[in-house]
């Protein structure tokens, strides 16, 4: 049994909401203004006001009300867990990319220095997060890392920092070791004779880096970095053992509480899909655009 007009309900519904009142008392003024109405309660030493729809309105003046009671209710549209759950996935994705391109670039370079330091930190690193799986190195971040970063914020009395930023941190760390080599391909791919054309110019290396080697390798790893994206979008989806809400968890609390797996799982699995075709399509653009540059 097929139950997809129940779907909507889960990306923007129409919530009521109840006004009740705090204290214990009686209902002494009604103010009614334009579409809203104003209560004052007073009780034994304390009073209390409240703004209510008129239309909403469940009291009269001189009631006795006690906590807890509906003093009126009004509903408003809001957001739901499905909607809340793919900006989400889409917030974390994007900042994750944004990381991951800096990271790797930073590695990248770093990967064909001629400093020994930096070269075989830049190995260590790609080879270490290459060779162990996504979901150790969430566990890693979240458990030992942002425990001990979380401990050492407490002791010193700063606002500790919550999981999602641990999610991000481990998705753009993973995104960058897999860029670096992207970028290591698309540098080395330029033939040699192109830096020294623009050392015997007068470029420093760094110029020649930024204005003749970077530039055409973009147009080389833009087809292999949009296939990376695409799987950081989907590897995201791991966050969700970590109490991150994005999109596949709010599916499986959906799924629990409404008994509807084949409808959600199909509108998940499309929601992933219009993320990471737009992102297909965005990734082309450029391409046509470094072509024609």
């Amino acid at each position: 049994m097929w139950r997809w007009y129940r779907v909507p309900q889960y990306f923007y519904y129409k919530e009521k909401v109840e006004i009740r009142s705090e204290i214990q008392g009686r209902i002494e003024e009604i103010a009614r203004t334009g579409d809203t109405a104003s209560l004052r309660v007073a009780g034994s030493g304390e009073t209390a006001q409240y703004t209510v729809p008129v239309k909403g309105l469940r009291v009269d003046a001189g009631d006795t009300v006690y906590p807890g009671d509906v003093l009126g209710v009004f509903h408003r549209w809001k957001v739901g867990i499905l909607m809340q759950g793919l900006w989400l996935t889409l917030k974390v994705s994007l900042i994750s990319i944004l990381l991951g391109i800096l990271i790797g670039l930073v590695a990248g370079l770093a990967r064909i220095s001629t400093n020994p330091a930096l070269k075989w930190s830049a190995v260590t690193y790609v080879e270490i997060i290459r060779g162990s799986p996504l979901l150790v190195q969430i566990f890693i971040w979240y458990f030992v890392l942002g425990t001990v970063i979380n401990t050492l914020l407490a002791k010193n009395g700063l606002e500790q920092l919550p999981p999602i930023w641990y999610g991000v941190a481990s998705v753009a760390f993973f995104c960058g070791a897999y860029v670096a080599e992207i970028v290591r391909a698309g540098i080395q791919s330029i033939h040699r004779g192109q830096m020294e054309a623009a050392r015997s110019l007068g470029m420093s290396y760094p110029q020649a880096m930024r204005h003749v080697i970077l530039p055409q390798a973009l147009r080389r790893i833009l087809p292999p970095l949009a296939g990376q994206f695409i799987s950081l979008i989907k590897d995201s989806s791991l966050l969700g053992i970590i109490t991150i809400r994005e999109l596949t968890k709010a599916t499986r609390e959906v799924v629990t509480t409404s008994l509807q797996p084949f409808e959600l799982w199909f509108m998940c699995a499309l929601l992933y899909l219009v993320l990471t075709f737009g992102l297909s399509m965005f990734v082309q653009y450029l391409e046509r655009r470094t072509a024609v540059s």
